[in-house]
């Protein structure tokens, strides 16, 4: 538990710090969200975190982040998919739903 939590929090702050970087949602800006979504999902997997306490702590950075409806959404899309695949590798995730 005390390292899903060190792994939530560390991607948290580096969420924070790149997103506090930009006044606006720039494509380089969703990019990085998808990138960082996608390692989260793929450390809580790798923690056996369940896909709707998945879906909650990684919404929650994507609605934190994001300013525009239209890239919320899109990355929510993104996140769901990538918690319904079966693979748990960074990489993958990133290559199927980051490009």
């Amino acid at each position: 538990m005390k390292k899903g939590l060190l792994a939530v929090i560390s991607i948290t702050v580096a969420a924070v710090a790149y997103a506090n970087t930009k006044t606006s949602d720039s494509s380089e800006l969703v990019n990085q969200q998808c990138k960082i979504s996608a390692e989260a999902v793929s450390t809580l997997k790798g923690l056996r975190y369940g896909n709707t306490s998945i879906r909650k702590d990684v919404s929650s950075l994507i609605n934190l982040h994001l300013k525009t409806q239209e890239n919320r959404e899109l990355a929510q899309k993104a996140l769901n998919l990538m918690v319904d695949d079966k693979s748990t590798d960074v990489a993958i995730l990133e290559g199927k739903y980051c490009s």
